[in-house]
């Protein structure tokens, strides 16, 4: 188990759609699980939790559901992302840490307040001392290494589960954002359409998934490649085998991709033309497991005509940057702290002679 949070119990979470990270100050990346949970319907328990659970995805019986409770990037159910977090944060933390976290949670940017306050209220339930909310672009931007304070744009596009988020970003704050609902997911979605209008064959989330990772592509690829899937056959109601190539799934994530595209497009469109040219010299930052889809960012380049670049650990960068903006607000709130204690130190000796001369009168 991991160590005793002697160093700040600051723990910075990547509630992501299909994936949740969980950062802490000293140790890095702790945990990487799919954010499903097991649920059985009689009784109402949780059964599993994260990886687990994955397993469990379209393989139970009729009384267990394995549920993911967050969608397109907010909280679809309540109570059990409550619990989803309280396994992370415990597992995260270990058993013997009595002292309770401040977590620094991200969310898209498009999010209402409502959705903003069930966030930070299902955190503080499962067990935070102290709940910091910050915008997705933002922590994507601190986790890719890009310096946010500075007076200089830089552009960043994080591609997650459910949402992909688009800012330009300046002296610390998102100049020009958007958020669209359309990300990893739509992917999978898109996959089991095509399979499923195309081939006449019904294929699972998994299925799709795999699809996605080893053969997907959204930029032609010089030399095809293929994939051997099982899916039920929708005429005759048994198992097939099927032998899908890239260019079918070119062809069936097409619409997908382009409206993260035109979406960049349209968020350049709106820069003030001093960080416009800054971006066309540093270029497009791209973050989230949904960048590393392949030739997604050769796309956007084509589409802006400026060089796009898939960070270095780009689904570990939103986890990252959540949990140095709470290094940051920490150092920042220590400081604060410092100073107000030696200017306490200070007054001291002057309130003790004025004291002292008082009684003395």
């Amino acid at each position: 188990m991991f160590h005793f949070m002697s160093f700040g119990e600051n723990i910075g979470i990547d509630l992501g759609t299909a994936t949740v990270l969980v950062y802490i100050k000293g140790q890095g990346i702790v945990i990487r699980e799919p954010s499903v949970v097991a649920i059985d319907k009689d009784s109402n328990t949780i059964l599993a939790v994260g990886e687990e659970a994955r397993r469990m995805l379209g393989r139970t019986p009729g009384n267990i559901v394995a549920i993911r409770p967050l969608r397109e990037g907010v909280i679809s159910n309540y109570e059990v992302s409550e619990k989803m977090l309280q396994y992370f944060i415990e597992k995260a933390m270990g058993k013997r840490s009595f002292v309770k976290p401040t977590i620094a949670v991200c969310v898209p940017s498009s999010v209402t307040e409502v959705e903003k306050r069930a966030v930070e209220d299902a955190t503080r339930q499962a067990g935070a001392r102290r709940v910091h909310i910050i915008e997705e672009p933002i922590a994507a931007a601190i986790g890719s290494g890009i310096d946010i304070s500075r007076a200089c744009g830089s552009m960043v596009v994080d591609i997650g589960g459910g949402t992909t988020d688009i800012a330009v970003i300046s002296l610390g704050g998102a100049v020009v954002s958007h958020s669209l609902k359309i990300a990893g997911d739509n992917f999978d979605e898109a996959i089991i359409r095509y399979m499923r209008k195309r081939h006449n064959v019904l294929i699972g989330e998994r299925t799709a998934e795999e699809l996605k990772i080893k053969i997907g592509t959204a930029f032609e690829r010089t030399i095809p490649v293929t994939l051997d899937v099982r899916g039920r056959n929708l005429i005759t109601g048994l198992p097939k085998n099927i032998t899908v190539t890239s260019d079918e799934m070119l062809e069936a994530l097409q619409e997908s991709v382009m409206a993260i595209s035109e979406a960049v497009h349209a968020v350049l469109e709106r820069t003030p033309p001093e960080l416009a040219a800054d971006i066309y010299e540093r270029g497009i930052v791209m973050t989230g497991g949904g960048s590393l889809l392949y030739g997604l960012d050769k796309l956007i380049q084509s589409r802006t005509g400026i060089h796009a670049m898939v960070a270095e650990d780009a689904v570990s960068c939103v986890a990252i940057g959540t949990g140095r903006y709470i290094e940051y607000i920490s150092e920042g709130t220590e400081k604060d702290l410092e100073e107000e204690r030696s200017l306490r130190l200070r007054k001291a000796p002057q309130k003790k002679e004025r004291r002292e001369k008082r009684r003395q009168d």
